[in-house]
């Protein structure tokens, strides 16, 4: 089943831009209807590393509010994601080329979200590629 995932970018809070991007949500057959359930936002941490290279911090929810859309598998598309600042790999990790791994698979309940921080010269084009319901 595909849907859209809404893909949020915030900057010190102030938004700059509405996206609706494409998203393959995977479900199991006990899940017949999967509703959005995921989302993920970068804003731009004010901190430089002291050699100057910008810091980034994601958020990934899981925006259902029900409490039987528990989300895990979660995938985010991240080109050749790289970071200046060491990132937990059980919180994200890149596998493969636009491919990364949240909470190392898994499950994020509703209304749970977890955060990282990464470094990098510029601000990576992160959103949700695929989720497990």
């Amino acid at each position: 089943m595909k849907y859209l995932v809404p893909n949020i970018a915030f900057v010190t809070g102030v938004l700059l831009a509405t996206a609706i991007a494409p998203a393959t949500l995977a479900a199991k057959k006990s899940a017949p209807h999967v509703p959005r359930t995921a989302s993920s936002y970068t804003k731009v941490h004010h901190s430089p590393l002291p050699n100057g290279i910008p810091t980034y911090t994601v958020e990934i929810e899981n925006v259902c509010v029900s409490g039987s859309c528990i989300i895990s598998d979660i995938h985010l598309s991240c080109e050749w994601f790289s970071s200046a600042r060491v990132i937990d790999p059980k919180i994200f990790r890149r596998v493969r080329y636009n491919d990364c791994l949240v909470n190392d698979g898994q499950p994020l309940n509703p209304g749970e979200s977890l955060s990282f921080q990464y470094a990098n010269t510029f601000k990576y084009p992160l959103s949700v590629s695929s989720v497990a319901c």
